[in-house]
């Protein structure tokens, strides 16, 4: 800290020590995409091309028959598939890529008419002696909305709102990113009254609809509770020693930003800005209106966003060529995070054309019957967790293999019930942690966390979840769980 004097005596101004630089790097995550699509584009020569029929499913969703796999002529990727790739990825992945560019502009936005400036320098004054207590109370309620109405997704629009406040109480953009993803990821997962995993999977294993309720609760407890112990830990470690964290050189211009603003400034908020806050918030009761209660996603959701942000903006007075500006300086922020989305893509991409994605899916769901059968369920486990990194829409997976594990579970002494557990389990361990996962790597990029980081973050609290998932599989086997 530095004293620097003004006309209102001095005030300190937080200066960025340097930091030696490290000799090694990890490669960019542009590189690693690009490895995995060339090694999907490998694949294609190696593995037999097949198919499964189309049918029509539960809620007028295509499935597939399972009974129906065939091998068919084999097409490779060639140099021209190889090449567009990556073009198709984006494309493919367009609705994701463009919300990232919307919540991106509407935050800036936002931070624009100051906003987000006020409140964090008020929120941080109430918190200032319990700041601690933000992180459970936050991870809670995220969680149980996600287990709610199974929308990870919404982690993009909660990352941009908590990133100031938590850079304002001493933490980094690590402890925000993980708030936001772990919190969705344990109510995914653990979801006792989702319907876009276990309401699907249960539909199609022929199960009551969200029947066995009382294990998926205690699941949701002991998940939740294990990542908020965890991101506490590294919380309370970032508060003590700024340097210990993971993103300290990263973090270094918004800890400029939001330390020096609220030390030097107390703002107050004019009455365009308190009337600005109450539209604010009407748009927000209007969102969660329009997610649960109308099925809105990421188009209907980015086309409020982009209303949402000329109308605050033109309640607190910023001309229209400012607002415009902002949403300019939103998207260059995230153009990069974005990017990714519709690379990692192309990985997908690179499997359905080579039509070798429903061989991967056959072979594994028979590769789940060779295990002994106490651990038959944690094969299921495994195999949901490997398929994830494929197709990491929870809707798209459960559609895809569990009209096939749901048959297998009978002949291999699982129930039902069980094997939907696996696969919701299987399911959302991953979507935080491989690059394909299309919301999660635009997340980060909201965040500015980049995704070796975010792995060296959360390695060790996926190892403690596998253990706790094991756990829970176990017992349901020995019971013969089936709610």
């Amino acid at each position: 800290m530095e004293l620097k004097k003004s006309s209102a005596g001095p005030v300190k101004v937080y200066q960025e020590p340097q930091l030696p630089k490290s000799k090694f790097t990890m490669p960019h995550i542009y590189v690693i995409l690009f490895i995995f699509i060339a090694l999907a584009s490998i694949t294609t020569y190696i593995i037999p091309a097949g198919v499964f029929e189309r049918i029509p499913g539960p809620e007028g969703r295509t499935t597939i028959d399972p009974d129906s796999y065939r091998q068919v002529e084999a097409t490779p990727v060639t140099f021209t598939g190889f090449m567009t790739a990556i073009p198709k990825g984006l494309v493919a992945a367009g609705e994701v890529v463009f919300f990232t560019f919307i919540i991106g502009g509407i935050f800036a936005v936002i931070r624009k008419t100051g906003l987000i400036e006020i409140g964090v320098d008020k929120l941080t004054k109430k918190f200032a002696n319990k700041s601690i207590v933000v992180i459970p109370v936050l991870m809670f309620v995220f969680a149980v909305i996600c287990s709610l109405i199974g929308t990870q997704e919404l982690s993009l629009v909660y990352v941009p709102v908590i990133l100031p406040l938590m850079i304002a109480l001493g933490y980094d953009s690590v402890v925000a990113v993980s708030v936001a993803l772990v919190a969705t990821t344990a109510g995914f997962m653990t979801g006792f009254l989702n319907p876009i995993n276990t309401g699907l999977g249960q539909k199609i294993s022929g199960l009551p609809v969200f029947s066995g309720i009382e294990l998926r609760i205690i699941a949701f407890v002991v998940f939740v509770l294990a990542g908020v112990i965890y991101i506490i830990r590294y919380a309370q470690k970032v508060k003590k020693n700024p340097k210990a964290s993971l993103v300290y050189e990263e973090d270094a211009h918004k800890r400029a930003v939001y330390l020096n603003k609220s030390q030097a400034k107390k703002s107050q908020l004019t009455i365009r800005q308190r009337a600005a806050s109450f539209v604010l918030l009407g748009f927000f009761v209007l969102l969660v209106y329009g997610v649960i209660s109308k099925g809105w996603f990421m188009l209907e959701m980015a086309g409020l966003f982009i209303i949402m942000g000329i109308a605050i903006g033109l309640i607190v007075g910023l001309k229209l060529t400012e607002i415009c500006e902002g949403f300019n300086e939103g998207f260059r922020e995230v153009l990069v995070g974005a990017m990714i989305v519709g690379v990692a893509r192309a990985v997908a991409i690179v499997m359905e054309e080579g039509k070798v994605m429903d061989t991967i899916v056959h072979s594994l769901g028979g590769l789940v019957g060779e295990f002994p059968a106490v651990f038959s369920a944690i094969g299921m486990f495994i195999v949901q967790m490997l398929f994830n990194f494929l197709i990491p829409s929870g809707s798209g997976q459960a559609l895809v293999t569990m009209p096939i594990m749901a048959p297998l579970s009978d002949l291999i002494g699982v129930t039902r019930q069980t094997a939907v557990l696996a696969y919701q389990f299987g399911d959302g361990i991953g979507n935080i942690l491989f690059p394909t996962s299309g919301y999660f790597m635009a997340t980060l990029a909201l965040a500015g966390v980049a995704w070796q980081k975010w792995v060296r973050f959360y390695l060790p609290l996926f190892s403690i979840w596998f253990l706790l998932v094991l756990v829970f599989l176990v017992i349901a086997q020995l019971t013969q769980w089936n709610g």
